[in-house]
């Protein structure tokens, strides 16, 4: 009961550092960020799903949950290379900001409650915390990212992304319910 507060926790941490960012309340607080800062977050953002994936393969015996945190591990690191070819393209350097840190510090805490799971345990928060993890950067792309971008590139990059990332959260529902046994 502990691990799943726990994971409940870190997945509600999660949503919320990347929600509030764009949401209508907060929209006058929404930082402000510059093409590179924009970069760099989307950079982040991918680089952190590739991190749970690694994890998955240590940790996972289930096929399905294996070849899902593979097709994260392949698609993501193409969409960085894909990131910094732009970035080299305009001449920007990816600048750490605020938001970048919280995606870290969210990752981070994910990633020890990963960890001190194992078997079918972990295969079930591996998955929730993918389909929340894409609910909210599919979010924060929409509502924060591309509207802070001023480069018409980057923001056709990241228009791009959109549907890839919402193929990952159609995947990862379909491995949750198999999960399940529904």
């Amino acid at each position: 009961m502990k691990r799943i507060r726990s994971f409940t926790a870190c997945a509600i941490g999660l949503l919320f550092s990347l929600t509030v960012l764009h949401s209508p309340v907060a929209g006058q607080n929404n930082p402000k960020l510059s093409d590179a800062e924009v970069a760099h977050t989307a950079v982040t953002a991918n680089q952190i799903d590739i991190d749970y994936a690694k994890i998955a393969k240590e940790r996972s015996k289930n096929t399905e949950v294996l070849k899902f945190a593979e097709t994260m591990t392949n698609d993501h690191k193409a969409v960085i290379e894909q990131a910094v070819a732009l970035v080299t393209k305009l001449g920007v350097t990816p600048q750490d900001n605020a938001v970048s840190k919280n995606l870290l510090a969210d990752a981070e805490k994910t990633s020890k409650m990963l960890r001190t799971k194992s078997g079918k345990t972990f295969d079930k928060a591996y998955i929730d915390n993918e389909v929340a993890y894409h609910k909210a950067v599919i979010a924060s792309v929409e509502g924060l990212l591309i509207p802070e971008s001023e480069n018409a590139e980057l923001k056709a990059f990241l228009q791009n992304v959109v549907p890839a990332l919402k193929a990952h959260l159609e995947h990862a529902q379909m491995v949750q319910k198999q999960l399940s046994g529904k």
